[in-house]
């Protein structure tokens, strides 16, 4: 059900999100509490080496000292892993922020104005998602090169046009209701319009679709990195790690599976959790149609 400005009612929401929580979103919410750990760790770090000393043999196995081995050249698979987490998750959520912040100011933008600007933007949007989305990225980043801040900026760019699809819709219903009509009468602008009563209205759906954009961005900076246009050398990447000790699987060396099964965990994690959330907005849109109904 819709509501107006000053209603409480995605506080409530928010309240309740965790209300009757099912065993599997509580074990994807774990997954993410720990890979937030581990971010932490690697921000502060707070692991057993660096990311960049040699502790031993190249591939050397697991043992009480080094509980994951050592990689292809020697250094602690245990510290990589953490450092790793710190550079993977932060780029992808900081592109997943700024990409959200460019694709809902410009839905938001095109919902409420229409005409000339909603015709434009949306033309703009066609046609970067016509351009497949990997291609268009290695071709910008080889030209622009692999800087970190290049990264966020060239996945954000192309995530918005996927969040300005969603945020154009749902603010389409929005801006429809009697409350936004009320607002534009009394000469409010764009910015508190959007801000004030399109937001808190289509909040729930973003945040669904938040996760799936992380889990989105999450894969295409791994998979960028194991190409060789991501994260560079010697910083710790999850995806660059996975192609780092690959060749080592032909001789039984496990330090491949390690990364690849931490990406594989946390997008399993983020996705459960989008379950639950995306669950409750289906239940709460069908409560709301049934007292709606006379």
């Amino acid at each position: 059900m819709t509501i107006g400005t000053g209603d409480r009612a995605p506080a409530r929401r928010f309240g309740g999100l965790f209300e009757d929580m099912p065993f599997a979103s509580k074990v994807g919410l774990a997954i993410i509490a720990f890979n937030v750990m581990l971010v932490v760790m690697g921000v502060f770090g707070w692991a057993p080496y660096s990311e960049t000393e040699l502790i031993g043999a190249p591939w050397e196995p697991p043992s009480a000292e080094h509980w994951l081995g050592a990689d292809q050249l020697g250094r602690d698979m245990l510290s990589r892993i953490i450092y790793g987490a710190s550079t993977t998750i932060g780029i992808a959520l900081a592109a997943c922020l700024l990409g959200f912040l460019i694709g809902i100011v410009l839905g938001f933008t095109a919902a409420i104005t229409g005409g000339l600007v909603d015709q434009v933007l949306g033309r703009l949007v066609d046609a970067l998602m016509a351009i497949p989305t990997l291609i268009l990225a290695l071709v910008v980043i080889s030209v622009l090169g692999t800087e970190l801040y290049i990264l966020i900026l060239v996945i954000a760019v192309l995530d918005s046009t996927r969040v300005f699809r969603l945020s154009r819709a749902i603010a389409m219903d929005v801006v429809v209701m009697e409350f936004v009509e009320a607002a534009r009468l009394r000469g409010e602008g764009l910015w508190w319009i959007m801000r004030r009563e399109v937001l808190p209205n289509t909040v729930m759906p973003l945040v669904a679709e938040f996760g799936l954009r992380f889990c989105f961005a999450f894969l295409f900076i791994a998979a960028l990195s194991f190409l060789g246009l991501g994260v560079q050398p010697p910083h710790a990447d999850w995806g660059a790690m996975v192609k780092e000790n690959g060749a080592g699987i032909s001789w039984g060396v496990a330090a491949a599976l390690y990364p690849a099964g931490a990406i594989a965990l946390l997008t399993i994690g983020v996705n459960l959790v989008v379950d639950h959330i995306l669950a409750r907005q289906n239940r709460s849109a069908a409560a709301a149609f049934e007292e709606e109904e006379p």
